[in-house]
C-alpha cells in the first residue's frame, strides 16, 4: 500500500505559516503520543528559525506509558519542551501556561530589560490532520474557538485567539509534508486516522494493524473481543466478524466491516494503550 495525501490548502496554509513565524515567540506542535515521530511534521523544523520549541504528547492516554516516558525524554534531551495532556477530557492542558512562561523565559526577560512589561507571548499551534488541535486549543481557551471533527482537515484557515492578558495563540490548519520518503510513516499515519480513510483499502489497511498488534500486543485483540488468538490476520479479522454478527447476503462473514470495526476502536483506544514506533527505532 501507498500512502500520501497532500492537497492544495495544505501549500497555501504552509506559505502562510511561513510569513506569519516572523510574529511568534514559540512553536507548540501537537503530536500523537502514539506515534510521536511520525506524526511530527519535518517542514516545521526547517521553518521554526530557532524559535522556542514546544511538543505536547496528545492523546497519551490512548498510548503505552512506558512508551510515551521514552519518548519524553527523548525530545527534551534534543532541546525541546515537552509535556502531555488528554485534550478531550482537559487532562494536563492546565499545565501547559506555565511550560509556555518556561519556553520563553528569556524572551520575557528580554522584552523587562528593554522596558517592555507585559506584551502576550504569542504562541503558533501546529501539527497534522487529526491530531487534535481544534479539541486541544478549546480545551486550552475552556471556550469553543476552533471547530472540531474526527476526520482530518476539518481546519482549514488560520485564526488568533486572545486565551489572557499574556498569552495570544495562532491556529493553523493542519498540514502534512509533500512526500514520505518513508512509507511506514504514512502507514503509522493512517492507522491513527490522519490521512483520509477513502484514499485506501480500509481490510488492507486493517491487516497491517493486526500484524503489528499481534507482534507487539499479542492479547489486545482476543481480550477485547473475547476470541481465541490466530497467528493469522485474515483469520483473526473472521473470528471479529463472527462475534459481531457481520455477515454479507448469502451468509457470508464481512470482513471488511470487520476491518473497519477493528481499525475504528483501535484509534478509540478500546484495544488498550498501544505505541506504534519506539525512540530506539529511529
Amino acid at each position: 500500500m501507498q500512502f500520501q495525501w497532500y492537497p492544495g490548502h495544505m501549500t497555501k496554509a504552509k506559505r502562510a505559516m511561513q510569513e506569519d513565524l516572523k510574529l511568534i515567540d514559540v512553536i507548540i506542535e501537537l503530536v500523537d503520543a502514539r506515534v510521536p515521530l511520525s506524526s511530527k511534521n519535518p517542514d516545521i523544523d526547517q521553518l521554526a528559525n530557532g524559535k522556542s520549541r514546544i511538543i505536547l504528547m496528545n492523546k497519551y492516554d490512548l498510548a503505552d506509558p512506558a512508551i510515551t516516558e521514552k519518548w519524553i525524554h527523548y525530545y527534551e534531551e534534543k532541546g525541546y519542551y515537552v509535556t502531555k495532556v488528554n485534550s478531550k477530557n482537559g487532562n494536563g492542558v492546565k499545565a501547559v501556561h506555565g511550560v509556555i512562561q518556561e519556553a520563553c523565559k528569556a524572551k520575557i526577560e528580554r522584552d523587562r530589560r528593554r522596558g517592555i512589561l507585559n506584551r502576550p507571548i504569542r504562541a503558533m499551534i501546529v501539527g497534522i490532520p487529526n491530531v487534535g488541535k481544534s479539541t486541544f486549543i478549546n480545551s486550552f481557551a475552556k471556550k469553543a474557538c476552533a471547530k472540531t471533527g474526527n476526520k482530518p482537515g476539518v481546519t482549514k484557515g488560520k485564526q488568533w485567539i486572545r486565551l489572557n492578558k499574556n498569552v495570544e495563540l495562532l491556529d493553523t490548519p493542519g498540514i502534512l509534508w509533500p512526500k514520505f520518503e518513508d512509507q511506514t510513516v504514512g502507514l503509522r499515519l493512517a492507522f491513527i486516522g490522519s490521512i483520509k480513510d477513502d484514499l485506501f483499502n480500509i481490510y488492507e489497511l486493517s491487516v497491517l494493524l493486526l500484524d503489528y498488534l499481534t507482534q507487539n500486543y499479542p492479547n489486545a485483540v482476543s481480550d477485547f473481543y473475547q476470541i481465541d488468538r490466530e497467528e493469522e490476520s485474515a483469520q483473526l479479522l473472521e473470528k471479529i466478524a463472527v462475534r459481531r454478527g457481520y455477515m454479507k447476503t448469502g451468509g457470508v462473514y464481512d470482513v471488511d466491516k470487520a476491518g473497519k470495526c477493528l481499525v475504528d476502536d483501535f484509534r478509540a483506544g478500546k484495544l488498550g494503550k498501544i505505541s506504534l514506533e519506539e525512540p530506539q527505532e529511529n
